[in-house]
């Protein structure tokens, strides 16, 4: 008889090493990954523009259902692990949730003020709802609710401070074994990256592994330390959870 398929959908918001973690995953020999399913769905449906805006579009489906169901439908290279990287913001007001009840969910945070940091190095208008904290936390609720207790939650400056001892909770929680080669990847762009990955992957396109935690806190100007604020009880709720 053959193992079940086990489908981990990863929530976070941007910048949170989700691309790192979705590496690790990427370098199981037993795992496929998929990069924001929802991303083209959701700059259709919101009329948002984001940078390679077009080349966004035209690389995924833009029905939300349609993704879905993809994310239940045979895994990518018949792989008995499918780790999906997910952005909770993409999951707006009508898009299907349902599909969430079949899979893993997973939830990655990271310190508002740091996710600010970097995305603000990338596209200069931000606001609340462009990191995700709410939505996530929303996704969150949801999931607890279903299960009777809070899924996983994992914390980005933990893996960062100690990759095997995190990925290895991680691992042990969601029903599979920590495998050595979560812990390093080759440099450069992977293939089932996004289109989007030149403009955003860049740091991540030269490394071959987890850097060590950031030692500083990050000097915020005024308006994104207000926006920090904002996100921070939503942060600070998910976070009580870790494991």
């Amino acid at each position: 008889m053959s193992e079940p398929i086990r489908r981990i959908a990863m929530w976070s918001g941007p910048r949170n090493l989700s691309t790192a973690m979705m590496r690790a995953f990427s370098s199981r020999p037993d795992c496929a990954v998929s990069d924001e399913p929802f991303y083209a769905a959701y700059l259709a449906a919101t009329g948002i523009i984001h940078p390679m805006n077009e080349a966004v579009l035209a690389s995924q489906p833009q029905d939300p259902q349609r993704v879905a169901a993809d994310m239940l439908g045979p895994v990518p290279g018949g792989k008995p692990v499918w780790y999906q990287k997910h952005m909770a913001h993409h999951m707006i007001e009508g898009f299907p949730r349902d599909w969430m009840d079949g899979v893993t969910n997973v939830f990655l945070l990271r310190r508002p003020e740091r996710v600010l940091a970097s995305y603000a190095q990338k596209r200069e208008d931000v606001t609340l709802r462009d990191i995700g904290f709410a939505e996530q936390a929303d996704l969150f609720d949801r999931v607890a609710d279903r299960l009777g207790h809070a899924p996983p939650v994992i914390e980005a400056e933990d893996v960062r401070r100690d990759p095997r001892q995190a990925l290895t909770a991680l691992c042990t929680a969601i029903g599979l074994n920590f495998t050595d080669a979560m812990l390093g990847w080759p440099k450069g762009q992977h293939p089932d990256d996004g289109v989007w990955a030149p403009h955003w992957y860049g740091a991540i396109f030269n490394t071959t592994g987890f850097a060590p935690p950031e030692e500083t806190a990050p000097d915020l100007p005024g308006h994104l330390l207000a926006i920090a604020e904002e996100a921070r009880p939503f942060y600070e709720r998910m976070a009580a959870h870790k494991g």
